[in-house]
């Protein structure tokens, strides 16, 4: 490295450090909202507490293209748990969407067919409210949930059954012909309905906590530091992607948005030059760069996010705190101070909740 890019690099650090010196400092300015101003800037931003009865929940989310009816949710409900949708007969939907431990596996990628891991090495997105996103899969390729619950039906590395085997399977079961029947008023079993089935009761699967009674007027359902910690969220650039009731999956963004060039360089002083070799603050498992190879990738749910680690598309970062520090640094270019990140942890904490019984 020659003289004159050591000076350029130099030159970078010291106004880096200047620039983050209060951030360094813990000095940052600090925003209050009194918690009628912290609601209604939610409020008004979309952030709407899941509905507690069965009408409400047919308002948001019922699909003009699959009608939700009680008989049609709870054909889904068997067919979510239904081993026999599966090559092998071992693997349903629920084994990598476990419904009591945040709607997913809790692994850095999904296990299936003949313990094949997914090629990709993608870690396995929530099944609890994902019918309130606008699109499926972390390239965001499918449109809704009814679309997404025949993918990993067919995936070779998934459940590995293709549309007419499951067709013959079901079909071949009086049980569930009966059922499907009645659902859907034809006389035979088609893989169509099965997608509609299970998507219908996936759109059952929301989840209320502490973050919902609070927006319902409840002051008291979360703590201070929660309140500090949704603020920072409000305030600081986070909602500008997670979004909506879901607080997230609205829509497709870049990640990372920024990136730094301390990182693809080695030590000043060194003679030689180091490039970084991940697009990504971690390491690149799997290779996937998200919709097209563009680093664009559907923004996660954050409901429930505190049961979901391992976080990001290929379960790279293990805890949550270090996945806010990241995106704090990386979408929002103002990276959080560690008294920061835990007030944003702690609003997270929030945003767990329990299943409706619709």
């Amino acid at each position: 490295m020659n003289s004159f890019i050591k000076v350029l690099l130099i030159v970078g650090v010291v106004v880096g450090l200047i620039v983050s010196l209060p951030t360094i400092l813990g000095k940052k300015d600090v925003v209050v909202l009194s918690d009628e101003m912290l609601r209604d800037r939610a409020l008004s931003t979309s952030m709407l507490p899941i509905p507690r009865d069965y009408d409400g929940l047919l308002r948001v989310i019922d699909n003009p293209d699959n009608l939700m009816t009680r008989e049609k949710i709870a054909l889904g409900k068997e067919l979510f748990f239904e081993t026999r949708l599966s090559k092998d007969g071992t693997i349903s939907c629920a084994s990598c969407h476990k419904l009591k431990e945040g709607g997913d596996d809790n692994i850095p990628t999904a296990i299936g067919h003949n313990n094949q891991a997914n090629p990709s090495h993608l870690n396995s997105p929530t099944v609890l409210n994902a019918s309130l996103a606008k699109s499926q899969f972390w390239d965001g390729r499918a449109k809704d949930v009814e679309e997404q619950a025949g993918g990993p039906i067919q995936a070779h590395f998934e459940m590995n059954m293709k549309p007419i085997e499951i067709e013959n399977v079901l079909n071949s079961d009086d049980k569930y012909l009966a059922k499907f029947q009645k659902v859907f008023e034809e006389t035979k079993i088609t893989f169509e309905n099965v997608r509609k089935a299970i998507g219908a009761y996936e759109r059952t699967l929301l989840t209320r906590g502490d973050y919902d009674r609070f927006l319902e007027g409840n002051n008291s359902a979360i703590s201070p530091k929660a309140k500090m910690g949704m603020t920072l969220f409000l305030t600081k650039g986070c909602k500008g992607c997670h979004a909506g009731m879901s607080v997230g999956g609205q829509s497709i963004q870049k990640f990372p948005l920024r990136s730094y060039l301390s990182e693809y360089m080695g030590v000043i002083i060194s003679p030689t030059l180091e490039i970084k070799d991940s697009p990504f603050p971690f390491d690149n498992i799997g290779g996937f760069l998200g919709r097209n190879d563009n680093l664009r990738f559907r923004v996660p749910i954050l409901r429930n996010i505190t049961k979901t680690a391992p976080y990001f598309h290929n379960g790279s970062v293990k805890e949550l705190s270090e996945a806010v520090r990241i995106m704090s640094k990386y979408q929002t270019g103002n990276e959080f101070t560690p008294i920061e990140i835990s007030e944003v942890v702690e609003f997270l904490k929030t945003l767990d909740g329990e299943l409706v019984d619709y």
